[in-house]
């Protein structure tokens, strides 16, 4: 085996795929060189390739502890220490330290622990010797630490060390355990989507807190809610929610002015509102039939600082500042680092639209730990202080909205999104970039659907910067996803084993592994401690036996009707769904149930080019008219199938009782979970998203056909959920 490839194997690049026709599609060394280099290791040449083969086998000797290790509850701890040859006669001395426990610890003579393994590099003898033995055989569920050092002959200190000990549960949290009937159900929705009496232009959390209400008194457990990230206040042009900034904070453009503490008794906001002006641009924006985010912010972000200002002038002494104190301790550096990327990035932006990208700043601005950086921190102190309040206020609206859905009767509450990837311009890669890689994208390979595979922009995490940190990022990251929900949905969420790479200088791309059983067993652990079920969406190429990992961690299976079929194309029974799934109609990237029978999807592809050739449109509308047959035989086998659909023949508009029905056969599955569409409940045959545009489509802005106000007195909506609500009566 040649250095590169030895050296792509340590790092976890995949020499080969399949693609979905089978075909096996080898990692060529182009790739391997080019996604090397993304991962910080120089490799242009063989020399450079030798040196950093040689960094990566000597990172694992030349220090005793790895950074952390990850262990299943009860399973005990095997542990080597990797130390130089020659210390038999010193002592090694060591200290456990259980989380929130105090330390415990030991001595021993290093001659007394057995050699596992032994290694020369650079001229310099080493040996691994077995430490578990002398370690508790069992730990709780939690993050530990254990230190030691070695103690010489004649009393000198020798090589020290310390690593991470993650105790993890074998399985999530299930919906079982959160709900007496085993079962629950709930309506999706994208929150920017909403409208009421009383929006600015776009759904916020104000709306979702009036949408929790109305689900929970028509009996859902869940309210499903598109990603939260964060986004970039300075140019809200940039909407797609699954491209943020950071995936660990949330979009203050969600933040509902009129329900900021602080408006209270605001009577000069009070007037400017009132303004004239103000009420026609506030008017446009609500009466727009798709949100218009410039405009939305333009409204908002004025009276959000003006807010920041009187909350500012409080006493520090005042419940609201005791608040955001222990918000900031408990969001810690991140929250820093978060808010003086936003300033920086509004700053540079404004100056020259050309600087969008950090990577585009003067030099000394791209590395957070820069005097220059601390210096701009200090003069904008105000500023930075603006976008950890925003986020503040962002966190208390969005878990004031679960409360109030939770005490309308919601059994489980919110259900989040975890996006894959952030932005490679955005606060997570620039605050962290030993984390977060630079000079590959995350994507697709090719499939039926993209011949030339799918390139989404996005900035993988380094599985190296993963272990080093001792997978900190990664648990920050669910943690702060899980708050206020009850559920997490984890978008592709076979990157937990691995990722398809796609490097900026053109090479084709491969997979990249990641510690997928550390990263399982983490997931499981925060899953038990925020008591949040997890799904994961698994959708496309599954790697072979990866559902299985799963379903043995408990995480629920994402089972859309459109896609589950059996061996002739047909559609599966619903007794044929795992239980250990959520089940859906649609998602935000498919026709809504309407669109799909309609053909809305397949006008808009024709309308906006998007097919090479007459014949592959062609091939599409007849295959959804044999979908459609198919489903009206899946529905007469099960006894569903509406009066108004009497023939396979002629035409066959769309009717609420095909929907209603549809749904009933959704009920009928085992599914822990069935997920309502709000575009299915209104019958609406837009969807939110169509893949493969950018703005010829309106993605990301469709607004709902019907008010907040209207929803829970709409019959068309009670009688299409109406069988899903049956699997969990209140």
């Amino acid at each position: 085996m040649s250095d590169l490839d030895r050296l792509a194997d340590l790092l976890g690049l995949e020499p080969h795929y399949h693609d979905i026709w089978g075909n096996r599609r080898e990692t060529s060394a182009a790739t391997k060189r080019a996604l090397i280099a993304a991962m910080g290791l120089p490799a242009a040449t063989d020399g450079q390739v030798a040196d950093s083969l040689r960094t990566v086998e000597r990172r694992s000797w030349s220090r005793p502890l790895p950074p952390v290790l990850v262990v299943g509850e009860g399973q005990g701890i095997a542990l080597d220490v990797a130390l130089p040859a020659g210390l038999d006669d010193a002592v090694l001395a060591w200290d456990l330290t259980p989380e929130g426990g105090t330390a415990q610890g030991g001595r021993t003579a290093i001659r007394d622990l057995p050699v596992t393994d032994r290694a020369t590099l650079d001229g310099t003898a080493y040996e691994r010797r077995a430490l578990g033995a002398l370690l508790p055989v069992s730990l709780p569920i939690g993050y530990h630490r254990l230190d030691l050092h070695v103690e010489t002959t004649g009393g000198a200190s020798g090589p020290s060390g310390s690593a991470t000990l993650i105790v993890a549960p074998d399985r999530c949290v299930t919906v079982e355990e959160m709900v007496p009937a085993g079962r629950s159900w709930g309506i999706g929705l994208q929150v920017y989507s909403l409208r009421s009496e009383h929006d600015w232009g776009m759904g916020d959390f104000a709306d979702l807190a009036g949408f929790a209400e109305v689900a929970g008194r028509l009996g859902a457990g869940l309210v499903g809610l598109n990603p939260l990230h964060a986004l970039f206040p300075a140019d809200p042009n940039h909407i797609g929610p699954y491209s943020p900034s950071s995936r660990q904070f949330l979009n203050i453009l969600y933040i509902d002015p009129a329900s900021v503490p602080e408006f209270a008794g605001a009577d000069d906001l009070r007037a400017r509102i009132e303004d004239p002006a103000f009420q026609s641009a506030l008017a446009a924006a609500r009466q727009a039939e798709l949100v218009d985010y410039p405009a939305v912010a333009a409204l908002k972000l004025p009276l959000l600082e003006a807010l920041h200002a009187r909350f500012c002038s409080l006493p520090d002494d005042h419940p609201r500042k005791a608040a955001y104190a222990a918000f900031r301790r408990d969001m810690g550096a991140a929250l820093d680092r978060h808010a003086l990327f936003d300033a920086l990035h509004e700053h540079f932006f404004r100056q020259d639209s050309s600087q969008w990208m950090w990577r585009s700043w003067p030099a000394a601005f791209q590395d957070p730990q820069s005097a220059e950086v601390a210096a701009f921190a200090a003069e904008h102190a105000d500023r930075v202080d603006f976008f950890a309040w925003a986020q503040f206020e962002a966190d208390r609206q969005l878990g004031d909205a679960a409360a109030r859905g939770r005490f309308a009767g919601l059994a489980m509450g919110f259900y989040r999104d975890l996006a894959v990837a952030a932005h490679p311009g955005g606060g997570s890669a620039w605050a962290d970039p030993s984390m977060l890689v630079q000079g590959a994208n995350v994507g697709a390979p090719p499939d039926q659907f993209n011949m030339n595979g799918q390139n989404w922009g996005l900035a993988p995490l380094s599985p190296l910067g993963l272990r080093e940190s001792a997978y900190r990022p990664f648990i920050e990251l669910l943690r702060a996803n899980m708050r206020h929900a009850a559920a997490l949905r984890i978008d592709h969420v076979m990157a937990l084993q691995h990722l398809f790479w796609i490097p900026e200088d053109g090479s084709p791309g491969a997979y990249v592994a990641y510690p997928f059983h550390d990263l399982l067993r983490i997931v499981a652990l925060e899953s038990r401690r925020n008591r949040c079920v997890v799904i994961g969406e698994d959708l496309g190429t599954v790697p072979e036996g990866f559902r299985p990992a799963l379903e043995q961690a408990g995480i629920l299976s994402y089972r859309v009707l459109y896609f589950e079929r059996t061996p002739d194309g047909g559609f599966k029974p619903p007794g044929d769904y795992p239980a250990g799934s959520m089940a859906t109609v649609s998602t935000h990237d498919l026709a809504p149930f309407k669109g799909f029978w309609t053909g809305r999807d397949l006008d808009w592809r024709q309308r906006l080019g998007l097919y090479p050739d007459d014949a592959s449109r062609d091939k599409d509308i007849w295959d959804r008219g044999v979908d459609r047959w198919r489903l009206l035989q899946a529905l007469s086998r099960e006894g569903l199938r509406p009066d108004s659909y009497p023939t396979e023949d002629g035409d066959q508009p769309f009717h609420v009782d095909l929907s209603a029905a549809v749904h009933a056969y959704l009920a009928r599955t085992p599914s822990r979970i069935a997920m309502v569409q709000i575009e299915d409940a209104l019958a609406d045959d837009e969807q939110p998203n169509l893949p493969g545009t950018v703005d010829q489509h309106p993605n990301w802005r469709r607004r709902l056909p019907r008010k907040l106000e209207e929803l829970e007195s709409d019959d068309d909506l009670r009688r299409i959920i109406a069988p899903v609500a049956a699997i969990a009566p209140r």
